[in-house]
């Protein structure tokens, strides 16, 4: 059997969403139908949604492929006439529960694999470093065995050739149609893209979008997936629609990138790295997640592109789904808040200060420090499988320590950075309940673990939590200070134990959890979507 042979063997033919019911909750994700008002769109952009909607669908298709060891179609025909099981194992794409520590909800199911299906099962870490191979760390290569068994990389167009190979057409029937000639011009670069594994070029392009009605992120991009290195990406789309009023307000914030990392409470060399001046503010409505932003807990937005070259050279976009984000805040947050946030404390949850905090959440990623300043390469590289949940961690801390900064020098126009602190704060039960095996959940469990030590909170008989702002105030720059820190020294042992003794779920946190689920309160949604829920032909 040849190496292709091997990784294409979970291949099948169903479609996988015909006759798929949507059960208002499964389990505990709360059903949301995306859809839009497409009468401000003529026939030929209606026709340009409907290739992306395809493509996307392709991805999806690879996901599985990355994300399960087995047969797809194998698995989900054990939960015909249960729409439940079946609409709760679609959203974790497979037997391990995402937001539970990814332990198998499904019986006979053993452990997931830390390296899900990037790597081959029985391989240890030390097959891995001696593997000699230049490729082998790539985000765009899978690592599998020969017909000797011997270690080699595919790239992904490779392995995946038939998905990419039609995704590449309709994204190029996509560009034909594209009047904004920065997005035909992203289109027609990504096109080319999925069919070599370089992505570079049609990065850079991507960063120039930025009056288009639409947005399309597509290909191998996050490398949540991979927990055993954090070197895989993997594949993931998402259709969008511009929202040009909400991304007008944004737009002041892009010019004071360079001066906001001047600010950053680290010595100089942590914050040499000016932002790209080429970066963006904007807001969209997401219409259709596909792959691993459709995964278990589902994205309210984005940084990117990840690539630090990028980030130095030209900057990154920072995407804000103002939709996803409402859907939270009603049906998750602000219930949570009522259920641990004392009744002095919850007027103070808001939804502009949920906004504005995912904003700068996104805008953070673009700062700091890209490049380890003893010449340990990339921060990405020299963390490992600590990189994820590091950079989680510094991006919510520093988003804090950002809108703190532009309150006190007259730039944020919202009521008061009081209410962004309590918000956060409460946020904090939202994306721990995503679990260990989510990086944004670690990094809550870091960020609580924090708060804890510099005594920002008090917790009632009721188990009711007061917040003291000032407190908070500076434990975030002493959090900031620690985590840049780090990953400006690539200090992988100080971010492993970090970690590994600050990001647990201590016994008072899970009896506040077990209330919060006993509420009823979703953990999160999952949606009804696609070309027919869109109205698209």
């Amino acid at each position: 059997m040849t190496v292709l042979t091997v990784m294409l063997a979970t291949s099948c033919n169903c479609k996988k969403n015909k006759d798929c019911a949507y059960p208002e909750n499964a389990r505990y994700f709360a059903l949301i139908k995306l859809t839009a008002d497409l009468s401000q769109f003529d026939k030929n952009e209606k026709q340009l949604l409907s290739y992306l909607f395809e493509a996307a669908a392709l991805m999806d298709d690879v996901f599985w492929k990355q994300a399960y060891t087995g047969n797809r179609c194998e698995f989900l025909k054990q939960f015909r006439g249960n729409a439940e099981d079946a609409a709760f194992a679609r959203i974790n794409y497979g037997p391990w529960e995402r937001l539970n520590g990814n332990l198998p909800w499904v019986d006979g199911y053993g452990a997931k694999p830390d390296g899900a299906n990037f790597y081959p099962t029985d391989m240890t870490r030390e097959e891995f470093e001696a593997f000699n191979c230049p490729n082998k760390t790539s985000l765009y290569t899978l690592i599998r065995r020969d017909e000797n068994g011997n270690l080699v990389s595919v790239w992904y167009h490779e392995a995946y050739n038939e998905e990419f190979t039609k995704a590449s057409e309709l994204i190029a029937k996509a560009a034909e149609l594209a009047e904004d000639p920065a997005f035909k011009r992203y289109l027609e670069l990504r096109s080319k893209a999925l069919l070599t594994s370089d992505y570079f070029e049609s990065d850079m392009a991507w960063v120039d979008v930025k009056n288009a009605k639409f947005d399309f992120i597509v290909g191998p991009i996050e490398n949540y997936e991979d927990k055993l290195f954090g070197y895989k990406t993997a594949a993931q789309a998402l259709v969008l629609i511009r929202d040009v009023d909400w991304s007008q307000k944004l737009d002041k914030y892009v010019a004071m990138l360079p001066h906001l990392q001047t600010q950053l409470p680290v010595p100089p060399q942590f914050r040499a790295e000016i932002p790209g001046l080429d970066s963006e503010i904007s807001v969209f409505e997401a219409v259709f997640y596909q792959g691993d932003c459709n995964s278990g807990s589902k994205s309210i937005a984005v940084n990117l592109p990840n690539d630090e070259r990028i980030h130095v050279e030209k900057g990154s976009r920072k995407l804000q789904f103002k939709n996803s984000m409402k859907f939270k805040f009603d049906k998750i947050l602000l219930p949570i808040a009522d259920v641990i946030m004392t009744p002095e404390q919850r007027k103070y949850v808001t939804f502009d200060a949920f906004f504005e905090n995912v904003t700068f959440h996104e805008v953070s990623h673009g700062m700091g420090i890209k490049n380890t300043i003893f010449g340990k390469g990339t921060v990405r590289h020299a963390l490992k499988e600590t990189y994820a949940a590091m950079e989680e961690a510094k991006a919510d801390i520093m988003g804090l320590f950002l809108i703190d900064y532009l309150h006190q020098q007259g730039e944020m126009t919202s009521e008061d950075v009081y209410n962004n602190y309590i918000t956060f704060f409460a946020g904090i039960f939202r994306s721990v309940r995503f679990g260990a095996a989510s990086a944004h959940g670690r990094a809550n469990m870091l960020c609580m673990s924090w708060f804890e030590q510099a005594g920002v909170y008090t917790r009632d008989e009721n188990g009711f939590y007061t917040v003291d702002v000032e407190k908070m105030r500076e434990a975030v720059r002493s959090a900031l200070h620690h985590i840049l820190i780090v990953q400006g020294t690539g200090d992988y042992v100080r971010a492993e134990r970090l970690l590994r003794e600050n990001s647990n779920i201590t016994p008072t946190l899970q009896a506040d959890l077990d209330r919060i689920n006993a509420s009823g309160i979703p953990r999160d949604i999952y949606f009804k979507q696609g070309k027919k829920v869109m109205g698209l032909k």
